[in-house]
Protein backbone atom coordinates (compact mmCIF):
# COMPACT_ATOMS: atom_id res chain seq x y z
CA UNK A 1 0.00 0.00 0.00
CA UNK A 2 2.57 2.47 0.93
CA UNK A 3 4.61 2.02 -2.15
CA UNK A 4 1.86 3.30 -4.57
CA UNK A 5 3.36 6.91 -4.46
CA UNK A 6 7.01 5.34 -4.92
CA UNK A 7 5.89 3.81 -8.18
CA UNK A 8 4.13 7.23 -9.26
CA UNK A 9 6.93 8.82 -8.93
CA UNK A 10 9.54 6.80 -10.51
CA UNK A 11 7.92 6.58 -13.45
CA UNK A 12 6.96 10.13 -13.59
CA UNK A 13 10.88 10.81 -12.82
CA UNK A 14 12.19 8.04 -15.00
CA UNK A 15 9.83 8.78 -18.25
CA UNK A 16 10.92 12.99 -17.99
CA UNK A 17 14.15 12.11 -17.51
CA UNK A 18 13.59 10.09 -20.74
CA UNK A 19 12.13 12.75 -22.80
CA UNK A 20 14.11 15.00 -21.84
CA UNK A 21 17.55 13.15 -22.56
CA UNK A 22 15.33 12.03 -25.85
CA UNK A 23 14.44 16.15 -26.87
CA UNK A 24 17.57 17.47 -26.03
CA UNK A 25 19.48 14.66 -28.58
CA UNK A 26 17.17 15.53 -31.40
CA UNK A 27 17.37 18.85 -30.70
CA UNK A 28 21.56 18.94 -30.94
CA UNK A 29 21.37 17.23 -33.61
CA UNK A 30 19.07 19.04 -35.96
CA UNK A 31 21.01 22.34 -34.86
CA UNK A 32 17.80 24.09 -32.88
CA UNK A 33 18.61 25.86 -29.77
CA UNK A 34 18.00 23.65 -26.28
CA UNK A 35 16.89 26.54 -24.51
CA UNK A 36 15.79 29.61 -25.07
CA UNK A 37 18.34 32.73 -24.30
CA UNK A 38 20.65 30.31 -23.18
CA UNK A 39 24.09 29.63 -25.39
CA UNK A 40 23.41 26.29 -27.49
CA UNK A 41 26.40 24.64 -25.21
CA UNK A 42 25.64 25.33 -22.33
CA UNK A 43 21.70 25.12 -22.77
CA UNK A 44 22.82 21.03 -24.17
CA UNK A 45 25.58 20.18 -21.21
CA UNK A 46 22.31 20.82 -18.71
CA UNK A 47 19.68 19.54 -20.15
CA UNK A 48 22.10 16.22 -20.39
CA UNK A 49 22.60 16.67 -16.78
CA UNK A 50 19.26 17.15 -15.75
CA UNK A 51 17.82 14.73 -17.81
CA UNK A 52 20.22 11.65 -16.80
CA UNK A 53 19.65 13.33 -12.74
CA UNK A 54 15.96 12.90 -13.31
CA UNK A 55 16.82 9.06 -14.82
CA UNK A 56 18.91 8.02 -12.47
CA UNK A 57 16.16 9.24 -9.74
CA UNK A 58 13.05 7.46 -11.15
CA UNK A 59 15.69 4.04 -11.79
CA UNK A 60 16.33 4.40 -7.80
CA UNK A 61 13.02 5.12 -6.78
CA UNK A 62 11.61 1.81 -8.95
CA UNK A 63 14.69 -0.27 -7.94
CA UNK A 64 13.79 0.62 -4.30
CA UNK A 65 10.70 -0.99 -4.19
Amino acid sequence: MESGPEVFAGSAFALFGAALLLWTGVSARIGSPVADGVSRPVGAVAAVLFGALFTATGCWLLLSL
